[in-house]
Formats: structure tokens, C-alpha cells, sequence
């Protein structure tokens, strides 16, 4: 499977300003700029789609690991918070910090906590990140 996605940047890195879209048209022209990215302004970066992404994608990693335990959940609700940091002469993402509430009545919380954990490493952008990721769970059993 691929999935594409295309950024348009126009300008210098402070004045500039870009696009962002997906093949799915999800995302049509996103825009971005160097305020939305580093001031705190309204508007979307790559940060966010990233902690989107993770989010979404840890999710549904850890309903795979749960139903391999033969748990099905009423939800999984996950939050991400991506870290950048100026390293060096640049920048670069060094933490994911993950909040998932898995609601799962009757469920082990054992089981639970150990699917947590195998989705945490598995998870396909928990691999692709080269960062430090942290996992806060909540289980409502």
C-alpha cells in the first residue's frame, strides 16, 4: 500500500507560506506557514499531521492487539503530542507523547495494559518516528 501526499512552498522560510493535500483529497490545500509551525499561529504544520497520524494509526494498532486477546473495545480515544526541538543548527521531533482511554467493560486490565504496550512498539509510525514515545493509559472496564 502507498499513500501519497503532496506540499507546496512558496517564498522564503519566514514570509512564505504553503499548501498541503492528499491524494484522498482528505486534505486539499492545507495551508501552513512559519507561524503556524513555530509561533504558536492558527493553522495546521507537519508536526500536527504527524501527531494526527500517530494518534490514528496507535488507535487501531492497539484494537488489533486487543482482539488478539479476543477483547473487542467500545472505543479506544487516543491523543498525541509531538515535541519539536531545536537540535543543534536545526530542528527535530524527539518525543510522541501518547493519552489513550481504552473503554473495554469486563475486560482484563492485564490484557489490556500488555496490548497497550505491543501496540506502542508496533504501531507502523511509532516505527517510522526516531523519537522517544511515552504512553499515559486510561482502561474503563
Amino acid at each position: 500500500m502507498e499513500s501519497k501526499a503532496k506540499a507546496i512552498w512558496k517564498g522564503s522560510l519566514k514570509e512564505g507560506s504553503g499548501t498541503i493535500s492528499t491524494s484522498s483529497n482528505a486534505l486539499k490545500n492545507v495551508e501552513y506557514a512559519f507561524k503556524t509551525r513555530f509561533e504558536g499561529a492558527s493553522g495546521t504544520n507537519p508536526e500536527e499531521l504527524i501527531a494526527a497520524s500517530h494518534a490514528a494509526c496507535f488507535s487501531m494498532a492497539l484494537s488489533a492487539e486487543l482482539g488478539k486477546s479476543g477483547i473487542t473495545p467500545q472505543s479506544v480515544e487516543t491523543s498525541a503530542a509531538v515535541v519539536l526541538e531545536k537540535q543543534g543548527e536545526g530542528f527535530g521531533v524527539t518525543q510522541s507523547n501518547l493519552t489513550a482511554t481504552v473503554n473495554a467493560p469486563g475486560a482484563d486490565r492485564g490484557a489490556i495494559e500488555k496490548a497497550a504496550a505491543g501496540a506502542k512498539e508496533g504501531c507502523p509510525i511509532s516505527k517510522l518516528l526516531n523519537a522517544r514515545i511515552s504512553l499515559e493509559l486510561s482502561i474503563n472496564t
